[in-house]
């Protein structure tokens, strides 16, 4: 999605870009991963790299992923303790609010390379 080859880091390899932005779970996931990592790592104190999960199940609604995961890498003397309560609020809001997202998806808000 974001046009580089990630050699030893999680990768999806969904092709997002032409995919309708309303309806590919793939499409709507892979963006929607970028930007919840993304609000992870600017929001929480202490976070060095965070990768996130989305995996979606075939006849589930998109809001209710099979695995909402993330990954957070902390700087020395940060406890996962201390950011997992706030890395889960972010993470459900996001879900929570996944359908206007897809509107802003839709609008062309965020870019696909």
């Amino acid at each position: 999605m974001n046009g580089l080859i990630s050699l030893n880091r999680p990768m999806g390899t969904e092709a997002a870009a032409g995919k309708n932005p309303v309806s590919h779970v793939g499409k709507i996931y892979n963006v929607l991963a970028h930007r919840i990592a993304k609000k992870l790592y600017e929001r929480i104190e202490g976070v060095r790299e965070v990768y996130v999960l989305l995996l979606s199940r075939i006849g589930t609604p998109i809001s209710e992923p099979q695995v909402a995961t993330a990954q957070v890498l902390l700087e020395r003397g940060r406890r996962i303790s201390d950011v997992s309560g706030m890395a889960g609020g972010i993470m459900a809001k996001e879900l929570a609010s996944i359908n206007a997202f897809c509107r802003e998806l839709s609008r062309g808000k965020y870019p696909i390379c």
